[in-house]
């Protein structure tokens, strides 16, 4: 196999892992009824002009399964941090008692749970989308190899290994779903 295929191929199956690492990364900022810090993970906040991640001016916990505490570095950032998470339109609701800023994670109705499973389905829809687009990239780099003087039956089990890894990588979409859905339908 040429160095060039070879690279391609590496590529490949980073570009696959990517895309079920971003699956994980949105997933975990869904909202399921139980209380995560990573669920404020794309908040920004606006420090002194500059939009500046929430957990870098401020320590966010977890209090207890239904509540989530933010102890700001600076009490002046009390209201830029409730402004900047009434501003991500999460649903939440941030109450400031002049220490530090907690939000009650209300429980998922019935409607929003089946809601969010159409929205996870579509994410890991994305997901698998990338990986087939991912897959075409490299079949066709495999093509283009035989045409240009590259064992033909070589280039058939480089496919099938291809095939293989988006295999893999589809059911590792489908597993990463599923364990998503299980928390979400938990009530």
């Amino acid at each position: 196999m040429s160095a060039d295929l070879e690279d391609v191929i590496k590529e490949g199956a980073s570009a696959m892992e990517s895309s079920v690492d971003h699956l994980k990364k949105e997933l975990v900022k869904l909202r399921t009824g139980k209380a995560s810090a990573s669920m404020l993970s794309g908040i920004e906040v606006d420090y002194y002009g500059t939009l500046t991640p929430l957990n870098q001016v401020a320590n966010v916990s977890v209090t207890d399964s239904k509540t989530l505490s933010i102890q700001p570095w600076e009490k002046s950032m009390l209201g830029p941090i409730e402004k900047a998470i009434f501003e991500a339109n999460l649903g939440l609701t941030p109450m400031n008692d002049g220490e530090l800023v907690r939000i009650s994670i209300p429980p998922l109705t019935e409607e929003r749970r089946k809601d969010l499973f159409k929205h996870v389905k579509s994410l890991g829809e994305d997901a698998k989308i990338s990986l087939r687009n991912t897959r075409q990239k490299l079949m066709d780099a495999v093509r283009s190899e035989v045409k240009a003087g590259f064992p033909e039956d070589a280039g058939k089990r480089l496919e099938g290994q291809i095939q293989g890894m988006v295999n893999t990588f589809s059911e590792k979409v489908d597993e990463v779903i599923d364990a998503k859905e299980k928390d979400i339908m938990t009530v």
